[in-house]
């Protein structure tokens, strides 16, 4: 019976806009955004990296506490536009004290698909694949 209503639960996924935890976004049609919760005041470096690794663009930012998001362009440091993919951002911080803050990032996308033979069932955005309990929001369009 769970199986049935964890099912049920994840086809209304399908076309919703969700947030999930996790660090790697879909850069489309030059735009990528991760959101993060900033525990305390921060001087940040934000660093993304493409497939492969390979870093394309770094940045310092000085981060006030609360709820942040992060518009990434699809543009590296010298200005040239990276190819629409999957792009992973990492956030170290550092406090008033010099003391390392962790910043766990999250992703917003739309989901693609469910694939139903798995439990839980899998929800998959942007060619990332999420359990149903990795979904922090769901976002109404137009909300």
């Amino acid at each position: 019976m769970e199986k049935t209503a964890q099912s049920t639960a994840a086809l209304a996924f399908v076309g919703q806009n969700v947030t999930v935890d996790g660090q790697t976004a879909a850069l489309t049609n030059g735009a990528a955004t991760w959101s993060f919760q900033v525990p305390k005041p921060i001087n940040a470096t934000v660093t993304i990296t493409n497939s492969t690794g390979q870093t394309v663009y770094t940045g310092s930012f000085a981060m006030d506490s609360g709820q942040q998001a992060f518009n990434w362009d699809g543009r590296d440091n010298t200005g040239t536009v990276w190819p629409d993919g999957n792009y992973t951002m990492s956030i170290t911080g550092k406090d008033a004290s010099g003391q390392t803050v962790s910043v766990p990032t999250e992703v917003e996308g739309i989901v693609d698909s469910v694939d139903m033979t798995q439990t839980p069932p899998v929800l998959s955005m942007g060619g990332q694949n999420y359990t149903i309990d990795k979904i922090k929001r769901v976002v109404r369009p137009g909300a």
